[in-house]
């Protein structure tokens, strides 16, 4: 059933969300109740407004880009970057940062992508399309991009490798950021930036490391943008990775529709969840929750530019 403070655009017809007697189709799992808003307002480093919501079953599909951005400002968070992972993802990056000024785009090739616009030869013509879909005035980044050595093996890692260095290659010449994929490849993709040479500014989107890398980041002056996977029982490399990091290289974000936070990991995520993950931080941290929610803000700008 539908919990009474979960979002109107997020509720499924026939709940009212004002007394929580709706119920949810068989299956469907539920969005969350919206937190408390936050004390300052803070962005959502990456998400993904053109996916169907996971673990709905179909519905509801994609949530309009000015309800699920209403549902964050109530909440304290007043923007977000939305992210391509393919050409059609990424051409609606341009479209939906054209909409509403509250977004900013990122937009690339996904690593377990890469490989499929190989095989078909089209992955040179696909990477001249990011290029040109990456000159648009608001998108700021590319991303996502890296290495995933989790569901891509064999011929397709050589793919993975040339597309990311490719990548590299418009962010420096673009003088933009880049948004770094890394699953389960973390050497790997600290080499090929290394070897490459690393854009003015890196950041890895869902930090998955632990206190190694860190450390990398923090020397080499990346970013590490940290996800609902922070509050995981499971996930304590993230919380030491957390303790160590620089506080002015954190970003925080939700990769929605996944990675939802505790309590509610198993339900679909969105930008307005973002004060959950805040909130752990803050707790995780012993800091004061509006400096880093003010910390947060600031590094967001720094890496990606105004959104005015």
């Amino acid at each position: 059933m539908c919990d009474p403070l979960t979002p109107a655009p997020y509720r499924e017809p026939g709940e009212t969300g004002t007394d929580g007697t709706g119920k949810a189709s068989a299956g469907r799992k539920p969005y969350p109740p919206a937190p408390e808003p936050l004390p300052v307002a803070v962005f959502d480093n990456h998400t993904h407004l053109d996916f169907p919501d996971a673990g709905t079953q179909g519905w509801p599909p994609a949530v309009g880009i000015k309800d699920a951005l209403d549902a964050a400002e109530a909440v304290g968070v007043r923007g977000a970057v939305q992210v391509g992972c393919d050409l059609e993802s990424s051409r609606f990056t341009v479209q939906a940062v054209e909409q509403d000024r509250r977004l900013l785009g990122a937009v690339a090739l996904h690593p377990n992508d890469a490989p499929h616009y190989a095989a078909r030869g089209e992955l040179e013509d696909a990477l001249a399309e990011i290029e040109a879909l990456a000159g648009h005035p608001r998108v700021r980044a590319i991303g996502e991009t890296g290495l995933d050595f989790f569901r891509t093996e064999g011929e397709g890692l050589a793919h993975q490798r040339y597309s990311f260095r490719r990548h590299i290659d418009i962010a420096k010449r673009l003088g933009l950021a880049l948004q770094i994929h890394d699953r389960d490849a973390h050497d790997d993709v600290v080499q090929v930036l290394r070897e490459e040479g690393a854009p003015e500014t890196v950041v890895f989107h869902c930090f998955s490391g632990d206190e190694g890398l860190a450390r990398t980041c923090n020397e080499e002056g990346w970013y590490l943008s940290f996800a609902g996977t922070v509050t995981f029982k499971n996930a304590a490399n993230l919380r030491a990775a957390l303790a160590l990091a620089e506080p002015g290289r954190i970003l925080v974000e939700t990769d929605a529709p996944f990675l939802t936070p505790h309590p509610h990991r198993g339900r679909p995520n969105a930008s307005y969840m973002v004060p959950y993950t805040v909130r752990a931080m803050a707790e995780l941290t012993g800091r004061d929750l509006s400096e880093l929610c003010a910390q947060l803000a600031q590094n967001t700008v720094r890496a990606y530019g105004s959104w005015g």
